[in-house]
C-alpha cells in the first residue's frame, strides 16, 4: 500500500492503480523457514486500464515492484525485513518483474512447464487486487490441474530431482555438508513425492488440491492415491526433517540447508534441538534412507521383470510395425514403452490364441494418437498392463474402444472403478454435476469423456465377471438413461439462448425398445419418442421466436445431433426415431394431445406392442405425468383377441419375408428368436395388462402354455447378445471368436461352448 501511495503521490500511476501479488512456494503454503526468503509474482489486471495506457501503467508497476523488493530485502543498521525472490515468474530471464496478467497466462498455457504447475500448487494472492488474482487462478487452472491423469508429470519430476543432484552435486551418501533440503532422502523429495501425485490426479479431483505437503499427503492417503502408512511416516519424517532445517538456519541467521561439515557444528545443532550429536546423527540418517527408499521407486521404478516369452513367427511380424506408430513418434514414448513391452508380451503370449490377442492390441496401439501419458500410466501402474492384456485377449470391441478413448483408463485408478455401478438417478446427478457451468461444446465433450468412462467400466465389470450379462445390461441402460438427462436440459439451453424460452408446459423423452425395457448390449442404439405439451401457447419467448411445433422439432434435431455427433471422444449414442407416431412420414417432436388422439385412433397394433416397452427416460417441465397418464390409457385398453394375435402373427409373417432364412447367430431374427418371443410377450401384456416392462414378466401373462420354456430361450440368447456384443464388433459363433472368448461365454450361459449350437438350436425350436 505505501510503494502504491508514493507512485500515485509522484505521478507514476493514475489513481486507483494496483497490482496482485502471489506467494509463492513455502510462504504460499504457510511452511515459512527460519530464515527463509519469499518468493513473489507480480501481476495486474491489463483490462482494468485503457490500452493505450497499458505500457506506462507497466512501467509504474515495475517501479512499485522494485521498490517493495527493496523495502523488504535491503539491508539496514536496522537489518531487514524479507530476502525476496522474483525468479519464478514466467521466463524471467527477459520479462521484467511486473507482468500483465494476459502475457503470464499467454506464457503458460504455450510453454508452462511441469516445475511451474507444481509452483502453482502452493501459491495463493497475497496482497493487492485479491479478487483479479483469485480470478486469474481460477482461469489457470486448466494449465496446473490436468482433466486426464498425467503420469507424464512423473518423469518430469524425476528429470528435475536429477539435474538438481548433477548441478549442486548433491549425490553423496555423507551427512557431513549433506543438503538436508535438496539431497537424496531431503525434504524436496517427499514434497516432489506428493506434488506429482497432486498434478497427476489433481485434475480429476479437486480433493487433491492442498498446498501444504502434510495436507496434501493427508488427501493423498484418504483418496487412495498412497498408502496410508507411506502417507503417515513421510509426514513424520518431513516435519522431522524441518525441524533440523530451522534449527540450521538458527545458527547464523542463514538461508542454508546443508549439514555442518565439523563436530562442533553437528554438536551445536544437537544443543539446539535438545538432543546428542549421537542420537541426531542415528535420527538423520535413519530418516534420510528411509525417505530415499519410500520415494525413489515412485520416480524410478525401473523395468517390470517378465519371462521371455515365446513368440511365433506372426508376433513378430505383428510388433514390426509398431514403432512407425503415432504413438511412437517421440523418443521419450519408445522409451517408456520398452520398459512394459515385455511385460505385455508375454501376456499376450499366454492367451489361447496369441495372435489374435496381439492383433487385438495392434488395433489399440494404432488407434492411439500419442504414447507418453498413457506408457507413463502403464509403468507406474503395472496392474493397468495386466487389465490391458485382459481386455486384449478376450475382447476386440473393448479393446477398440480403449484404443479410440484411450483417456477411460484415467477412471481405472481413480479410486471407485471396481465399485458398483451406481442407479440412474445417482448416476444423472453424477454427469450434470460434471457439467454444470460448461458451455454448450464444452459440455458435450465433457459427457462424451464421461459416458465413455462408464461405458468402459460396465464392459470391464461384466469381463471380470463382477456383474452378470443381466447386471450389465441393466447397467447399460441406465448409463444411456442418465446420459439424456443429464443431455436435455444442456441441449434445452441452447435452444432457449437462441429461440427464447419454451412454449407450454415442457417436453419429454420416450424410450423405446430395449431402452424401454431397461436392458441394452454396449453396441446398442436408442429408440427415442420426443413428446411435448404446447399447451395453449403458440410461440417461443425470445427475439427469434418460433412457432410450437417447430420449436420443438428443432429441440428434438439438436437433441439428436448432439447425440450424434462424431466429436473428440466419438458419438454419445446412434439413434432410431422411427417409432414415433407415422413413423419417417410424421413429424420428429408430437404433442402429447396429438400422441394420445394418434395411439387411440390411428395406430396400428404393431405400434401398440412397441409401447409396451415405452419408459419416459427424462423429462423438463410438468409434461411427464400427461403423458404417463397417455402410456396407461393405451395400455389398458380392451382389446379384440383375436384381432391381435391375428395382427401378431400378420406382423411375424412380413418380418419373417423381410429378413429370409436368418442364421442360428443372428439372434434377433428368425422362428423361436428374440423377436418373435417379445412379440409374444408384448402381445400378452395387451391383452393381459401387468404394468411390466420386462420381457420375462410379461411372458407369465398366460398367453403360452410354457412361459418358463420361453424366458429361458430368451434369457439365453439375450445373454449371448450381450455378452458377444462386449466381445467382438462383429458378434457371430462362439468358434469365431478370437481369444479366451469361447470361456467367457460359457461362463455366462452356464453352457459349454462345444454344446452350445446344440442348446440354441434346441430353445429356438421349442420357442418356435
Amino acid at each position: 500500500t505505501h510503494a502504491l501511495t508514493e507512485a500515485i503521490r509522484r505521478k507514476h500511476l493514475p489513481e486507483g492503480a494496483t497490482m496482485s501479488i502471489f506467494g509463492m512456494g513455502k510462504w504460499g503454503a504457510h511452511e515459512l523457514n527460519y530464515s527463509s526468503d519469499i518468493d513473489l509474482i507480480c501481476l495486474f489486471d491489463h483490462t482494468a486500464y485503457d490500452p493505450e495506457d497499458v505500457a506506462e501503467i507497466r512501467a509504474g508497476l515495475v517501479k512499485v515492484t522494485r521498490r517493495l523488493t527493496a523495502l523488504l530485502s535491503d539491508v539496514t543498521d536496522e537489518g531487514y525485513v524479507f530476502r525476496t525472490d522474483l525468479r519464478l515468474r514466467p521466463d524471467a530471464s527477459v520479462t521484467p518483474v511486473c507482468l500483465p496478467m494476459a502475457t503470464a497466462m499467454s506464457y503458460y498455457e504455450s510453454v508452462g512447464r511441469t516445475w511451474e504447475r507444481a509452483a502453482w500448487i502452493k501459491a495463493r494472492p497475497v496482497a493487492g487486487d485479491l479478487k483479479a488474482a483469485e480470478a486469474f487462478q481460477a482461469e489457470l487452472a486448466p494449465f496446473i490441474w490436468r482433466r486426464h491423469l498425467d503420469f507424464a508429470a512423473i518423469a518430469d519430476a524425476q528429470d528435475i530431482r536429477l539435474r538438481i543432484r548433477d548441478h549442486k552435486a548433491l549425490h553423496g551418501e555423507a551427512l557431513e555438508g549433506r543438503n538436508i533440503k535438496l539431497g537424496k532422502g531431503g525434504i524436496r523429495e517427499i514434497e516432489f513425492f506428493a506434488q506429482t501425485r497432486q498434478l497427476i490426479a489433481g485434475g480429476r479431483d479437486p480433493g487433491l488440491r492442498q498446498r501444504d505437503t502434510v495436507g496434501a499427503l493427508a488427501a493423498l492417503a484418504s483418496k487412495g492415491w498412497v498408502e496410508p502408512d507411506t502417507a503417515r511416516t513421510l509426514t513424520e519424517d518431513y516435519r522431522a526433517h524441518r525441524e533440523v532445517e530451522h534449527r540450521l538456519q538458527m545458527l547464523n541467521d542463514a538461508q542454508t540447508h546443508d549439514l555442518p561439515t565439523s563436530d562442533e557444528g553437528f554438536e551445536r545443532v544437537a544443543a539446539l534441538m535438545g538432543s546428542d550429536v549421537a542420537t541426531l546423527r542415528a535420527d538423520l540418517t535413519e530418516r534420510l534412507a528411509r525417505v530415499a527408499r519410500l520415494t525413489e521407486p515412485f520416480f524410478d521404478p525401473g523395468a517390470p521383470a517378465a519371462p521371455k516369452a515365446e513368440k511365433s513367427g506372426r508376433m513378430d511380424e505383428i510388433m514390426s510395425r509398431w514403432r512407425t506408430y503415432p504413438a511412437f513418434r517421440t523418443s521419450r514414448a519408445v522409451e517408456l514403452f520398452q520398459r512394459i513391452e515385455p511385460v505385455l508380451v508375454a501376456g499376450l503370449a499366454k492367451a489361447a490364441d496369441p495372435d489374435a490377442a496381439l492383433l487385438s492390441f495392434d488395433a489399440f496401439l494404432a488407434a492411439l494418437p500419442a504414447g507418453v501419458q498413457l506408457f507413463s500410466l502403464f509403468s507406474a501402474n503395472p496392474k493397468l498392463v495386466e487389465l490391458i492384456v485382459d481386455i486384449c485377449t478376450a475382447s476386440n470391441a473393448l479393446a477398440r474402444h480403449l484404443g479410440e478413448n484411450p483417456a477411460v483408463l484415467d477412471a481405472v485408478i481413480a479410486g471407485d472403478f471396481f465399485a458398483p455401478i451406481p442407479a440412474a438417478d445417482d448416476l444423472a446427478a453424477t454427469l450434470a454435476r460434471a457439467l454444470n457451468g460448461l458451455d454448450y461444446e464444452d459440455a458435450l465433450l465433457a459427457l462424451r469423456r464421461l459416458k465413455n468412462e462408464w461405458h468402459f467400466r460396465i464392459g470391464v465389470h461384466h469381463l471380470r465377471a463382477l456383474i452378470t450379462p443381466a447386471e450389465a445390461g441393466a447397467a447399460y441402460a441406465r448409463l444411456a438413461e442418465a446420459v439424456l438427462r443429464a443431455l436435455l436440459p444442456v441441449v434445452i439451453a441452447d435452444i432457449t439462448r437462441r429461440h427464447g424460452t419454451m412454449p407450454g408446459q415442457g417436453v419429454a423423452v420416450l424410450g423405446m425398445g430395449s431402452l424401454g425395457a431397461g436392458w441394452l448390449t454396449s453396441s446398442s442404439d436408442l429408440d427415442l419418442i420426443l413428446i411435448y405439451d404446447a399447451a395453449a401457447t403458440d410461440m417461443s419467448g425470445g427475439p427469434r421466436a418460433l412457432a410450437a411445433q417447430a420449436y420443438f422439432a428443432r429441440l428434438t434435431q439438436a437433441l439428436i445431433t448432439a447425440l450424434k455427433s462424431p466429436m473428440a471422444g466419438g458419438k454419445l449414442y446412434d439413434t432410431d426415431m422411427r417409432l414415433r407416431p407415422s413413423g419417417r412420414q410424421g413429424p420428429v417432436a408430437t404433442s402429447v394431445t396429438g400422441f394420445r388422439d394418434y395411439q387411440l385412433g390411428e395406430a396400428w397394433t404393431w405400434e401398440h406392442l412397441a409401447l409396451v416397452r415405452a419408459r419416459i427416460i427424462a423429462s423438463d417441465g410438468g409434461v411427464a405425468a400427461p403423458l404417463q397418464a397417455v402410456l396407461d390409457e393405451v395400455r389398458g385398453l380392451k382389446r379384440d383377441r383375436a384381432k391381435v394375435l391375428g395382427d401378431v402373427a400378420d406382423m411375424r409373417r412380413r418380418l419373417a419375408e423381410a429378413k429370409g432364412d436368418a442364421d442360428l447367430w443372428q439372434l434377433k431374427s428368425g422362428p423361436g428368436g428374440l423377436m418373435d418371443i417379445e412379440l409374444v410377450a408384448a402381445a400378452g401384456e395387451l391383452l393381459s395388462p401387468t404394468g411390466s416392462a420386462d420381457t420375462l414378466g410379461q411372458l407369465k401373462a398366460g398367453l403360452v402354455p410354457d412361459p418358463a420354456g420361453l424366458a429361458h430361450a430368451w434369457q439365453l440368447q439375450q445373454t449371448l447378445k450381450t455378452i458377444t456384443a462386449l466381445l467382438s464388433d462383429t458378434p457371430a459363433a462362439p468358434e469365431a471368436i478370437a481369444g479366451t472368448a469361447p470361456a467367457l461365454i460359457a461362463r455366462d450361459t452356464g453352457t459349454p461352448t462345444e454344446a452350445l449350437e446344440a442348446t440354441l438350436i434346441r430353445l429356438r425350436a421349442e420357442a418356435a
